[in-house]
């Protein structure tokens, strides 16, 4: 008798539940979205004056005569100095062994060098870009494309001195030969 009623006990839920899906429950509905015109807006009054509109003065020229130019010299520009520049080689380290970084190069500031460096960049992208022999599929002969566009503004760049911009182009170059040559 035991079993019986055990099992009365854990059926006696699921009848006192009910059948559920046998309801209908009726769900309200949204009203219906009514699109009402809007309102025109009231048109500006006619009785107000016109804008005032101020023009700024200037001062007026002044007159370039002889005795202006003789009696005031120009001004000289002010003195530039230069820290010497100091190397620090745990950040040329660091710069080396990750490759670029994600800022990019950190210039010393001596223009002489960059220029120095870019044009060795160039040269030793040039020369891996050359030291290719296996052949290129249809995808890699277009970055070797850029790579060579690329190397070519960056020796124009260097030759009307916008080392920045010659370096920038230098180090695009390289990145995609690193991926070329991968």
């Amino acid at each position: 008798m035991k079993t019986p009623a055990r099992i009365f006990v854990w059926l006696l839920p699921l009848m006192l539940a009910g059948c559920t899906h046998n309801a209908t429950q009726v769900q309200p509905l949204a009203p219906p979205i009514v699109d009402t015109p809007l309102p025109e807006p009231s048109p500006a009054p006619k009785d107000l004056p016109p804008p005032v509109v101020t023009v700024p003065t200037q001062p007026a020229p002044a007159t370039n005569t002889a005795a202006n130019t003789e009696t005031t010299p120009p001004p000289k520009p002010p003195a530039r100095h230069r820290k010497p520049a100091t190397a620090e080689p745990t950040q040329q380290a660091s710069t080396e062994s990750s490759g670029v970084s994600a800022i990019g190069q950190l210039s010393s500031g001596a223009p002489s060098n960059l220029h120095v460096q870019t044009s060795d960049l160039i040269a030793t992208t040039e020369r891996g870009l050359n030291g290719i022999t296996r052949s290129l599929n249809e995808q890699e002969q277009k970055t070797a494309a850029q790579i060579r566009e690329f190397l070519k503004q960056a020796r124009e760049a260097l030759s009307t001195n916008d080392v920045d911009g010659a370096h920038t182009l230098a180090v695009k170059a390289k990145v995609l030969l690193s991926e070329l040559t991968q």
